[in-house]
């Protein structure tokens, strides 16, 4: 066949063909990531990839002791060295020395006394990597060494650790009859431990002088407007003469930036003139950033004879470390949820955060909640065991629902279908039983080559109701900017909400799409040259910064349709936009939005805030939370008695989420949080022998694997949607983290008889003994 003919048949073939179905997209569609095929062809601009012209390389002198005080610095070794550039120590910051989410309560680089393991002490720019590291163990710090405080309960007799004191916040939750009594009192300690966040990518970034004097940082930051506020306060300079610089995100499960790893890394490229680079190794990750709060709890809950609460007495006691961070707000969260999604009509509840020298703790995904659910739920368990009543039943026989009030005496308005969610993974069918001969296959606690007998295993079936509140609380002015911008049938959203992983970016384009009928939509890098969108937590860039984006993508609809209604003398609600075509609501008007636009550019800038908290007042009450979301969990477990070796069999979850926007990205943030909390239950504890932090990296802290991760079964998503928030829509990340470890915890109990009150489970927790 000749090349014409060839030519010929291809183009009838072509002609002949049906057209191409039209590729899904906006709300409602599991649209792919938008940085998918960065990631997979490797092509994604991490910050640790990052290089520049004249490069210089920074190392971090950190302390060996959880509390000393600093005799002397002597950096002379360290500046003599060849290929050593520069040298900082506090003498050196020419701003604010302290620096803190929460509360600006932390040095730059500790002077006068070390506080936590870890805590930077110099900072060295050199032109090799290695020589950075030998210049910065040169240094010669003389410490006098003094005892650490790492037990909170001692805290509040011990010295000042800090010069705000020991006591960071104390919360005394008063609701209801202090008088009143149940006919059957339930009491338990529990304690949880630390949970590091750690991130699939330790900290990393490089920093660029600019001619101005100022310094351009790129960063994996998930807050690039506070951290440019906190560093331009540290160098002394105008916010303006700062710009952060969002490069990829290898995944935030918390605040992903330690600001104390940044800043160093300013100062050096500010006294160098040139740029520098800095990345941490995982030990250095583990010692620099925060944790979530390790926690004591003691409860108390009393109950009528057919099971209703009565009366939830608690003191809450969390470590916040050697600085505040964000522990305030972690304890307003604690304190609230602290009886759970449960009618509670009178509740007294004790809570405190207080300093000691261990590592500092902070936001980490449910922060609070996550510690007060797993011992809350432990009560309901030992409350439905004292009454012989099924642990399901008696729960919902105390669930809340829409127009129940919190302790806090705030109503809770948004959709609450806790009974809806806990029926739904009650009914669900539960997992097949093991062969019971050893000569059959199946997964023993432990591995597939799992060391117990099979006639050892048992299994448990246990629950676990969880709540997070979503956005900021407590008065904090939670607001997002976006522009929105269109022209050649192409849209680009410009809004500094960080991607870090939440799916935020595919959330833009879905929205856009949605609203303007545009296929092409582009998400603009993120850096501080854009209006602020506020930090990345908390559900917060769905609802704010989505909210955002949806109204810019709404006002330039208007500007693209007032045109055609005018002409055709009606309103712009009589035109709809589907598939990328305009048509009225006769048949009249039929358009596409390429010829309506007819070469325009249109663009619009809007901004979404909603509505205003309050901060909890002397008894803990106020109407402190923007919403509230929901989650139930049905956990199957297989325990070895002997062994006292777990292994999760199944995992239902069933969850309140108001709309699903994007159903397999919403799948896999539920399956990802869901397994956050098995780490947290059964193997994650970042351990601090007298505020020591032992086996920092991945071999000593043990991260749960695909090996390990269970069944697990999305059963229902309830779509009432919440009509205060942008689209109706909830977070969905946080309350599978919360609620997880208390439902494993729940069927460990049932398999073992044993109370459970210590997260993450330790084998000997498990055991059975003979007489057991």
């Amino acid at each position: 066949m000749t090349d014409e003919a060839a030519t010929a048949q291809a183009v009838r073939a072509a002609e002949a063909a049906p057209e191409p179905e039209p590729l899904p997209h906006g709300l409602g569609v599991s649209l792919p990531a938008a940085d998918a095929r960065a990631k997979t062809e490797g092509t994604f601009p991490y910050a640790a990839d990052l290089w520049a012209e004249g490069l210089l390389w920074a190392a971090v002198l950190r302390s060996p002791h959880p509390h000393a005080r600093i005799v002397s610095i002597d950096t002379t070794h360290a500046r003599e060295m060849p290929g050593v550039r520069a040298v900082v120590t506090h003498e050196d910051v020419p701003g604010d020395p302290l620096h803190g989410r929460g509360t600006a309560d932390r040095p730059v680089f500790a002077s006068e006394v070390v506080r936590h393991h870890g805590e930077p002490i110099a900072a060295v720019a050199a032109d090799h990597p290695d020589t950075a590291r030998m210049a910065a163990a040169a240094v010669i710090v003389e410490y006098e060494v003094l005892d650490p405080v790492t037990d909170p309960e001692q805290a509040f007799e011990a010295e000042p650790l800090h010069p705000d004191g020991n006591l960071i916040r104390h919360i005394p939750l008063r609701h209801g009859d202090p008088d009143a009594a149940g006919d059957v009192v339930v009491e338990g300690l529990y304690r949880i431990g630390r949970q590091d966040p750690a991130p699939i990518g330790a900290e990393a970034g490089l920093a660029v002088p600019r001619p101005d004097g100022g310094v351009e940082l790129y960063l994996a930051s998930t807050d690039p407007h506070g951290d440019r506020d906190t560093a331009a306060a540290a160098f002394g300079l105008a916010p303006d003469r700062v710009k952060v610089v969002v490069t990829g995100v290898p995944g935030a499960t918390a605040d992903r930036e330690d600001r104390g790893f940044q800043l160093p890394l300013g100062l050096l490229a500010l006294r160098t003139g040139c740029p520098v680079k800095l990345a941490a190794t995982r030990e250095e990750s583990f010692l620099g950033h925060a944790h979530r709060h390790p926690t004591l709890l003691r409860y108390r809950h009393h109950a009528d004879a057919e099971g209703r609460l009565v009366k939830v007495e608690a003191q809450i006691l969390l470590d916040a470390g050697a600085y505040a961070d964000t522990s305030s707000e972690a304890l307003a969260a604690a304190v609230a949820f602290a009886c759970g999604p449960y009618v509670v009509p009178n509740a007294f509840i004790e809570g405190w955060a207080v300093r000691t020298n261990n590592p500092p703790s902070g936001h980490v995904r449910g922060e609070g909640a996550m510690q007060v659910c797993a011992a809350y739920e432990a009560q309901m368990d030992k409350l439905a065991k004292k009454l012989g009543v099924d642990p399901a039943e008696l729960r919902l026989r105390n669930v809340m629902a829409t127009g129940d009030v919190l302790p806090t005496g705030q109503t809770v308005t948004c959709p609450a279908p806790v009974a809806e969610l806990l029926e739904a993974v009650r009914d669900f069918p539960l997992p097949p039983l093991p062969k019971d001969t050893p000569e059959d296959e199946w997964l023993l606690p432990g591995g597939p080559e799992g060391a117990g007998e099979p006639g050892a295993v048992r299994r448990g079936v246990g629950y676990g109701l969880g709540m997070v509140h979503m956005l900021g609380a407590e008065g904090a002015d939670e607001v997002s900017t976006a522009t929105v911008r269109v022209q050649d049938g192409v849209a680009t959203v410009l809004c500094a909400a960080v991607e870090s992983g939440q799916g935020f970016s595919t959330l833009a384009r879905q929205i856009v799409q949605e609203t303007l009928g545009v296929d092409e939509v582009h998400v603009v890098p993120v850096d501080t040259d854009q209006p602020p969108a506020g930090p990345g937590c908390r559900g917060r860039h769905t609802w704010v910064s989505g909210g955002a984006v949806e109204r810019a993508a709404k006002m330039v609809r208007t500007q693209l349709l007032q045109p055609l209604a005018h002409k055709f003398g009606m309103s712009t609600e009589l035109l709809q936009i589907t598939d990328g075509k305009i048509t009225s609501y006769d048949g009249v008007l039929s358009t596409t939005v390429t010829e309506a636009m007819d070469g325009k550019e249109l663009w619009a800038t809007a901004q979404c805030r909603p509505h205003p908290t309050e901060p909890l007042d002397a008894s803990g009450q106020g109407d402190a939370f923007v919403g509230m979301a929901f989650c139930a969990i049905r956990a199957v477990v297989d325990v070895d008695i002997e062994l006292g070796s777990v292994r999760v069999v199944e995992l239902a979850v069933a969850q309140d989420v108001g709309r699903v926007l994007n159903p397999a990205q919403l799948a896999a943030r539920i399956e990802a949080g869901v397994t956050q909390g098995l780490g947290a239950a059964l193997t994650e504890n970042l351990r601090t022998p007298r505020g020591l932090v032992r086996h920092p990296d991945l071999t000593g802290y043990a991260l749960p694997t695909a090996l390990d991760a269970p069944d697990i079964h999305i059963v229902k998503l309830v779509e009432e949607r919440d009509v205060v928030a942008p689209f109706g829509a909830k977070a969905v990340s946080a309350v599978p983290v919360v609620t997880s470890p208390a439902a494993i915890a729940s069927a460990v109990r049932a398999a073992t008889g044993r109370p459970v009150n210590r997260l993450p489970i330790r084998p000997q927790a498990a055991v059975v003994t003979a007489g057991g």
